[in-house]
């Protein structure tokens, strides 16, 4: 079995999700008017520098479901702390939660 593929179940890299989460965020702003340059990296924030609203939150966590086909992933523990949303995430966040929770 090749490890680095999710056809079949399979752990999938954590290079692999980076594109994934890379590729969305690129495809959902790149209409956007904002003064964001230099590409999507781990480091990047996705309410300051991509100036994500809750809405657009929203609809990443929808793309990323239909991505990874799968609607059950526990995406409070990327929102929130103390049973409070957090202010911002980095894309390494995200990679790091969907790699632990794939």
């Amino acid at each position: 079995m090749d490890p680095d593929t999710n056809k079949t179940g399979e752990r999938i890299s954590k290079e692999q999700i980076f594109q994934a989460v890379a590729t969305i965020l690129t495809d959902m702003t790149s209409d956007w008017d904002i003064d964001f340059s230099g590409g999507i990296s781990p480091e990047t924030r996705i309410i300051a520098d991509l100036q994500f609203e809750s809405i657009d939150v929203v609809q990443f966590i929808v793309q990323l479901e239909g991505k990874f086909q799968r609607k059950d992933l526990p995406f409070e523990k990327l929102l929130m702390v103390d049973e409070r949303y957090r202010d911002d995430f980095t894309v390494q966040e995200v990679v790091d939660f969907l790699d632990k929770s794939l």
